[in-house]
């Protein structure tokens, strides 16, 4: 008996036959990889709009509202209302009477038994992530975790404050958050040494795509690349052997002879 492969080889034309599904392959994948991004995109953009019509637009008198003179619905209106909105709301909070008005409010929502706590840790989320100040993710770099010679990305913020410094080892310690794979929202936030810390010569976003794919796609993937790499895990092993080297910090448990 003879396989298809051979009965095509042996009919004249089964080659070319191959060629033009091969190539009618390529010329899909090749079509998906240039409209998949492009379909998300729009996918997310829509969405988003959707969704803050969806809360903005109930808000807006039926008088008001484009759909009530033109015969179909005008998508982005709420969407525009909102960013108004809140352009008006920030140009009245830095005048002198809006920040006291704000500041008002703000009292209230803080003496608020149940209210209180959600508000604080909400407003601390905000400030950090649409802050202009460098306390935000400005630094890309690698700690050794979870096992000894398994190194994983970090950002790094700032150093701890007066009152958590006090209870860690009389050495820097810099804030670092690690995100997970492929959901990098969540994440495990702890104090680390600084001297543990190898720094990235990459950027936040370039370690965010990173993560997202799971290490698919790798920041600079060429030959100068592939030096850095060597020159990062050469500075690994040289603080790996620097660290094993260390005496035990006083008061350290010694091992049973």
């Amino acid at each position: 008996m003879t396989n298809d492969s051979d009965q095509s080889a042996g009919f004249p034309g089964g080659g070319a036959k191959a060629g033009i599904i091969s190539r009618v392959r390529n010329y899909f994948l090749t079509g998906l990889v240039v409209a998949g991004p492009v379909a998300v995109t729009l996918w997310l953009i829509w969405w988003f709009v959707t969704w803050v019509d969806n809360f903005v637009r109930p808000l807006i008198p039926t008088a008001y509202r484009p759909e009530t003179y033109l015969p179909v619905k005008v998508p982005g209106l709420g969407l525009i209302i909102a960013f108004v909105a809140l352009t008006v709301l920030g140009f009245f909070t830095a005048n002198l009477i809006g920040s006291r008005l704000v500041d008002f409010g703000q009292s209230l929502l803080s003496r608020m038994p149940i209210v209180r706590p959600i508000y604080r840790t909400t407003k601390q989320i905000f400030e950090t992530l649409f802050s202009s100040s460098e306390s935000s993710f400005r630094r890309v770099g690698l700690v050794e975790f979870p096992a000894p010679g398994m190194w994983s990305l970090v950002f790094l913020t700032q150093s701890p404050t007066a009152a958590i410094a006090a209870h860690l080892p009389d050495t820097e310690h810099v804030s670092a958050f690690m995100p997970c794979t492929p959901n990098p929202t969540t994440g495990f936030f702890f104090y680390v040494p600084r001297r543990d810390v190898i720094d990235l010569d990459v950027t936040v976003e370039q370690a965010m795509t990173l993560l997202i794919s799971a290490g698919i796609i790798q920041p600079g993937a060429g030959p100068e690349a592939q030096g850095k790499l060597a020159a990062l895990a050469e500075t690994a092993r040289a603080a790996q052997t620097a660290r094993a080297a260390e005496p035990p910090p006083r008061g350290a448990a010694t091992p049973a002879q």
